[in-house]
């Protein structure tokens, strides 16, 4: 197993009696990391064959900052040299190995899409999603001589660190990792004669924050055409109903405000788009078979853990 061993200020990850350890970065996620902040640089050592299986929620983007080691994945192996950037999402397969030669020394940050409901649409965390299931997407190694291990050692120093600013640049580094894929302009929707496209188009262009709030009838309006109409474009486009996905949101809101706040429970409730705290407790309850206070609690370590949000995969259709 693998065990933290602090290090002044660095944790140092030591490998046991199992030292190949085969533990898969792919779904589970223990409830407890599932509130940790992002966008926050963090440091992490590993002792000569020492292994990291990163089990975080989201996408990482790490730093070998001294050092020798390996990517180990069933099909494919990378040796990281010292400078050398990883790109990694939590459905990749692997871990990654120190030389016995010397002890390895990374700098990470971690950025959970989900979270970014005040800049993402539907269709950027689509994107996202799917690009973590692309087994040539999902892991990514860049040269140490690359600009992005330039920008993140610079972010990365005593200064900078976990500064606003510095976590506004961490987002866009990240996206920069993707190329063009988030710098193409949306088709302007004036004009379309679709009632298809234009519900494609207004998913695409609305922040998922706003959907917390948006009514159905604000979206047919918006769609120009009937409500049933509407609701079965919305169910071919998505995957599911209105009226599902926005509960998926706010829930999933909702647990995120539980878990890394101190607001009172009718305040998560109107933060998550819920005027009535009645309401939200039902729905809350409904889902994870317990009140948000209770919820809370276990997430805090007074009883069981909680349950934790799952939200269905995205998709908008072509």
């Amino acid at each position: 197993m693998l065990n933290f061993v602090k290090s002044g200020r660095v944790p140092i990850l030591r490998a046991q009696e199992e030292r190949n350890v085969k533990t898969s970065v792919r779904g589970g996620l223990e409830p407890n990391g599932s509130y940790e902040p992002h966008l926050v640089v963090n440091e992490l050592a590993l002792q000569p064959g020492g292994e990291w299986s990163p089990q975080l929620p989201g996408w990482l983007v790490i730093h070998v900052t001294s050092g020798v080691g390996y990517w180990l994945h069933p099909r494919l192996n990378w040796e990281l040299q010292m400078g050398a950037i990883i790109l990694l999402s939590d459905q990749a397969q692997g871990c990654i190995r120190a030389s016995q030669v010397g002890e390895l020394r990374l700098r990470f940050f971690r950025i959970e899409p989900g979270k970014l409901i005040g800049l993402m649409s539907l269709a950027d965390q689509a994107l996202l999603q799917n690009a973590a299931r692309d087994e040539k997407l999902s892991m990514r190694v860049l040269p140490a001589n690359s600009q992005v291990a330039d920008r993140l050692r610079e972010l990365s120093s005593e200064k900078a660190r976990n500064t606003l600013p510095a976590r506004v640049q961490l987002l866009q580094l990240f996206l920069e990792l993707f190329g063009a894929e988030f710098h193409q302009p949306q088709a302007d929707g004036a004009g379309v004669l679709d009632a298809r496209d234009r519900l494609r188009h207004l998913l695409n262009q609305t922040p998922v924050a706003e959907l917390l709030e948006l009514s159905f009838s604000r979206l047919v309006s918006q769609a120009r055409c009937s409500p049933r109409h509407v609701s079965r474009l919305f169910t071919e486009l998505v995957g599911v109903s209105f009226r599902e996905k926005q509960s998926e949101l706010r829930l999933a809101r909702a647990c995120d405000l539980l878990g890394t706040t101190d607001s009172k429970v009718a305040e998560v409730a109107l933060e998550s788009g819920y005027q009535s705290t009645s309401l939200f407790s039902a729905m809350f309850k409904q889902r994870f078979g317990t009140s948000p206070a209770k919820w809370r609690a276990q997430l805090k370590g007074n009883g069981r853990r909680p349950a934790k949000p799952v939200l269905r995969r995205l998709r908008i259709a072509a």
